[in-house]
């Protein structure tokens, strides 16, 4: 009868994840995340349907990881949750009005809201490189009800008072509501995100009503603001990458070939027939990072080598064959290189 019921009512967002109805929150979790996984535009630029289908797991996931929308869900499908959105009677028009003074009292009420918190969210080179979906564990201060009340919304009034035939006075008098008692506990809680490929540090993601409480409006937001670790071979510039490669001094003056293991493992081939400087920088186009507004662009890879010259002294009969073979007149030359 339930499976009856929810095809009418709408799509079957459990089908859609591949859990069962009795799932728990981290079995809807880790299942969201596989399937995200899977059918990331990114990862099938040649499937025009993942783009759909990555759009409904979010939505069914959107649905099943929240408490409230998954009990109407439950109850009336798809549907019933799609009213839930469009409950609340908003006016369109309060935040204009609100501005200018003319709110009504709730309005004047919803104007207090906690502090906004800001953290820092490590990430790898690699994550910004190919994306991932995390798991972050918060400790959050929360305010509760306790027993007894307390005085809330104070607010100055004016009251007019007769003062005798004709005559009129105005008072301004303070006036609170009673509200319940309210006592400060932490609670703990998992946040999901995604480090999408090409983010730059400072970018953020906001999480509504994270942030710190507050005793007489709503609390504020956490801010999650990215913070690229050191990574031990490739140094980022916008899009660009960055990298120093050693080699011998027999490799600069006979050529050489070298891979180099990239972000996501693949392997960049750098061959060299010629001789190579101390210092000299070459170029591989599109091997550097992908651009987070368009992921089809990627960035450079810029290669500098450092020559290692050997250590230890040369014969004269060593120092005659290197002469011969190089036929290269002495050079000294002074110049400010700066």
């Amino acid at each position: 009868l339930f499976l009856v019921l929810l095809s009418l009512a709408g799509r079957d967002f459990y089908k859609i994840l591949g859990v069962s109805k009795s799932a728990s929150k981290k079995e809807i979790k880790k299942a969201y995340r596989k399937l995200a996984m899977q059918y990331h535009p990114d990862k099938n630029p040649d499937d025009e349907t993942a783009s759909d289908k990555f759009k409904e797991i979010g939505e069914a996931y959107e649905t099943l990881a929240d408490d409230d929308k998954r009990k109407t869900y439950d109850r009336h499908g798809e549907e019933g949750v799609k009213k839930m959105g469009q409950g609340g009677g908003h006016d369109p028009f309060a935040n204009f009005f609100g501005h200018f003074g003319f709110g009504n009292q709730d309005e004047e009420q919803r104007e207090h809201k906690g502090s906004d918190v800001v953290v820092d969210l490590f990430v790898t080179l690699e994550e910004l490189y190919l994306g991932n979906f995390v798991t972050i564990e918060r400790d959050r201060p929360v305010y509760e009800e306790g027993s007894g009340t307390r005085q809330c919304n104070c607010r100055m009034e004016m009251k007019t008072h007769m003062t005798g035939p004709g005559s009129f006075q105005m008072t301004q008098h303070r006036v609170c509501d009673q509200c319940p008692a309210l006592r400060l506990v932490t609670i703990s809680e998992e946040l999901d995100l995604e480090i999408e490929p090409g983010m730059v540090d400072g970018m953020t993601q906001k999480f509504s009503g994270k942030g710190e409480p507050h005793m007489e409006g709503e609390p504020g937001d956490l801010l999650l603001k990215v913070k690229t670790l050191k990574h031990p071979v490739f140094e980022r510039k916008v899009d660009d990458l960055y990298t120093n490669v050693t080699i011998s001094l027999q490799d600069a003056l006979i050529g050489f070939s070298v891979k180099l293991t990239h972000l996501d493992g693949h392997k960049v081939e750098v061959k060299r027939e010629k001789v190579t400087w101390p210092g000299a920088t070459i170029m591989k186009k599109g091997e550097g990072m992908p651009n987070v507004e368009n992921r089809n662009k990627l960035g450079n890879l810029y290669i500098t080598f450092d020559v290692k010259f050997p250590r230890g002294e040369l014969s004269a009969e060593d120092k005659d064959s290197i002469s011969k073979i190089l036929n290269q007149a002495s050079v000294q030359t002074a110049y400010n290189g700066l």
